[in-house]
């Protein structure tokens, strides 16, 4: 697509901030359900919203921070594929945050930890770093020529 003919679309950036959200669960649930699903008895929604539960001091917290991180890294590799140019990585890292945010908050309360913070401050950094670098990358990729015939 040429960036100079597309028309702004909310509904576009609606269905890519839906999508992103969506696959961000995902993953996460993903990765919670191995790490710390072997852990507790069952695996309840407390441990992707509550903000207590992401602590150091027991071996679950640790997993559900591993859990975390890599959901961002996997974030990264959905905005390649869903969203297009490398301008909108942090515009749609901070909406998948701030909707996060949102969610935490009518789950737990106002996150009151600082480990909250520094983790998902860290994986809003990842996710948006990693998915420009990722968008750059495949931006200045080269054309294959090999397969056109020379013209000779």
């Amino acid at each position: 697509m040429f960036y100079g003919a597309v028309v702004w679309d909310p509904w576009l950036i609606v269905a890519q901030i839906v999508c992103l959200q969506c696959l961000y669960y995902l993953t996460l649930g993903f990765f919670l359900s191995f790490l710390v699903g072997t852990r507790v008895s069952r695996l309840t929604l407390v441990y992707f919203f509550d903000f207590a539960t992401i602590n150091t001091s027991t071996v679950t917290g640790c997993y559900v921070i591993a859990s975390l991180l890599p959901s961002s890294f996997a974030g990264a590799g959905y905005m390649l594929y869903l969203i297009e140019r490398a301008k909108k990585r942090l515009d749609f890292s901070a909406t998948l945050y701030i909707i996060h945010l949102f969610i935490c908050i009518i789950y737990g309360g106002w996150p009151s930890t600082i480990t909250w913070w520094v983790v998902n401050g860290t994986g809003f950094a990842v996710m948006t770093l990693l998915g420009e670098y990722l968008c750059m990358r495949r931006k200045f990729m080269e054309i294959p020529t090999s397969r056109y015939r020379s013209i000779v």
